[in-house]
Parts: structure tokens; C-alpha cells; sequence
């Protein structure tokens, strides 16, 4: 798992929250066993713990502090993470310039980055998220994103976030794991997540998208003037595009839609949305 980036997701309700407060031992574990890197969380929880860093819901940062001190503040709680660190991390997560300002004149992408900041000051080999962009602006979400990006490959992180934005995690995670009724039900590449799960949706280039709903008989939505989604199994694709040819009709393309892992998702899961 060094170095992905998996999304966590799982309709409303359905444990998400409560496995990440299990794996982080801020909940009693009633049944089964947690281990990480090996080690039984009950039974060894500083040994199980000391590799792990994570934000819950929101960074907790003193706000008439500058970004500098928060860091320094969070380092004395580690015997390895000195200012070589601190600096490293800083340059890190991009905030050299704003380092020595007031927390409270940061933007909320600027306070998620330090909050990050402040879980891999000690080289954490995971890292824990808890909706990470929630309530971010489109520049706080893409540095936030830039960032994680930026843990899996240069310090080989292993990152979990749990998030109900699937557009989002299908931008920057490459893995997903899937929760329902308190169960995993599945772990995957979120590519191969997407290729197994059945589509039948097409799309189709001709000249003049009006006249094809005139002609088929198949469910569509025209797209554009020149673009339409034709709802079809695989099978049949042949004989519609058969059908469209003996009807005069100019086909330039014909390609199998890109399923989103939204969509990937209601269909696995059989319409249950996250929330």
C-alpha cells in the first residue's frame, strides 16, 4: 500500500467514520482485530500507532499563532523531528512564504495544508483523512490534492481518505475501498473498479444527431449537435450500427462511455448515495 492513495467510500451510514475512529483506537473495538504494520492496536497500540498520522474532520491549529509555531508546537511531542524537519516539511506542503504568519490570515486551503503538515512532521509511512477538501474553494481543493499527490510519490505515503466526493477522489486516488451496512465489500484499483462493472452506454459521432431519435428504438440522449448516448448492450452495437448505415446515416466514431466511479459506485451498490 506504500505509496496509493485510496478512497474510502460508502453510502450514508455505513461505518465509514466509525472504522477510521477504530483504526485510530478512539473507539472501543467490540469484535475483530486492528493491526497496523503489524501490530494489534488493543495489545500495542504506541508501537501500532507512532507510523500513523491523521486529521479528523479539521486540523487543530492555534489561530493567533503563526504556521511556524504550530509546527514547532506538534514537533516537541517527537524525539525525531528537528528544525531540518520542520523546514523540509514546510517547503513540503508549500508554505515557505506564509510560514511565519498568523494561522488566522491563512485561507482554509492554507490551514489543510498545515494541518498535513503537522501529521508527517514525524515520517509517517500512513496517513488518515477524514474528509480532507470538505469546505475548501476550487484553489484550496486543488492544492490540498497537489499535496497528497505529492506524499504518495516523493515520500511513498500510504494515504487513506475517507470522502463522500467521489468527482474528487476519482481525480487523485488510485485505489477504493467500499463499505456497505458495516462490511467491506470490495478493495480495488479504482480503473479496474470501473472496467468491471457493466456499462452498456455508447457513445456516437455522426453528422446530424437530430434524426437518429426518429430512427432507433434504443433509450438515448442527444449530446450535441453531432454527439449522442445510446443505451445498448454490447451485443447489439453491431446491428445499430448496421441499422444506421442502411438508413443513410454518418457514423465517425463510435466509443463505450467512461463509467465515473460515481456512477461505478450507485451501480455497485445499487443506487445508494453517499451523503
Amino acid at each position: 500500500m506504500e505509496g496509493d492513495i485510496l478512497g474510502f467510500i460508502g453510502p450514508n451510514g455505513a461505518g465509514k467514520t466509525t472504522t477510521i475512529k477504530l483504526i485510530l483506537g478512539l473507539q472501543n473495538i467490540t469484535s475483530g482485530k486492528v493491526y497496523i504494520n503489524g501490530y494489534d492496536i488493543e495489545e500495542n497500540f504506541k508501537k501500532a500507532i507512532e507510523n500513523v498520522g491523521t486529521i479528523v474532520e479539521s486540523p487543530d491549529l492555534y489561530m493567533y499563532m503563526s504556521g511556524y509555531e504550530n509546527l514547532k508546537l506538534v514537533a516537541n511531542l517527537y524525539k525525531n523531528v528537528d528544525k531540518k524537519r520542520i523546514d523540509e516539511i514546510v517547503k513540503l506542503v508549500g508554505l515557505e512564504n506564509r510560514i511565519k504568519d498568523k494561522v488566522s490570515k491563512y485561507s482554509l486551503g492554507m490551514r489543510q495544508r498545515l494541518g498535513i503538515a503537522q501529521a508527517i512532521l514525524h515520517k509517517p509511512k500512513l496517513l488518515i483523512l477524514d474528509e480532507p477538501t470538505n469546505g475548501l474553494d476550487p484553489e484550496g481543493i486543488k492544492e490540498v490534492k497537489v499535496l497528497l499527490k505529492k506524499l504518495a510519490e516523493q515520500e511513498n505515503m500510504a494515504i487513506l481518505i475517507s470522502s463522500h466526493n467521489l468527482a474528487e477522489l476519482d481525480t487523485f486516488c488510485n485505489k477504493i475501498s467500499i463499505i456497505k451496512n458495516g462490511e467491506i465489500v470490495e478493495t480495488n484499483d479504482i480503473d479496474t473498479f470501473k472496467k468491471d462493472i457493466k456499462n452498456n452506454c455508447y457513445i456516437l459521432e455522426v453528422e446530424d444527431s437530430s434524426v437518429i431519435g426518429s430512427i432507433i428504438d434504443y433509450k438515448m440522449d442527444i449530446l450535441t449537435e453531432t454527439e449522442v448516448r445510446v443505451y445498448i448492450e454490447k451485443e447489439q452495437v453491431p446491428l445499430l450500427i448496421k441499422e444506421l448505415v442502411l438508413r443513410n446515416i454518418k457514423i465517425y466514431n463510435v466509443s463505450e462511455e467512461n463509467l465515473s466511479l460515481e456512477d461505478a459506485f450507485l451501480k455497485k451498490t445499487g443506487g445508494n448515495v453517499i451523503e
